[in-house]
């Protein structure tokens, strides 16, 4: 994810908002497709805290080891999550009541 915002116009960001989120915990769901087939290449899904956000930068998530990870700063894809148990497919870990979910698709640039 860690790629510029495929947009040609970045989303308009609340600092305000981007205040407020800072601290609270997100689970992120990306899916990589292929540009031309639109055939599912992978899927990845990580969960944190939110550590920074910025205008300029990115939204950065702090997963429990300080490992960060970071997702566009778009505020308008950071929805309120359910109450409840949400299930990695990946790992099987079970992260309980997240404040954000946060669904991305990303299509790779082709090779030259």
């Amino acid at each position: 994810m860690n790629e510029p915002y495929a947009n040609p116009e970045p989303p308009e960001f609340d600092e305000d908002r981007a205040r407020q989120i800072i601290g609270k915990r997100v689970l992120v769901g990306v899916t990589y497709r292929d540009r031309d087939s639109h055939e599912v290449l992978r899927l990845e899904q990580f969960h944190g805290v939110v550590a920074r956000a910025s205008r300029k930068g990115w939204i950065v998530v702090r997963w429990s080891d300080d490992t960060e990870r970071s997702i566009p700063p778009d505020l308008s894809k950071l929805e309120p999550a359910a109450s409840g148990n949400y299930r990695l497919k990946s790992t099987g870990e079970i992260v309980v009541d997240p404040d954000y979910l946060s669904v991305w698709t990303v299509y790779p640039k082709k090779d030259p």
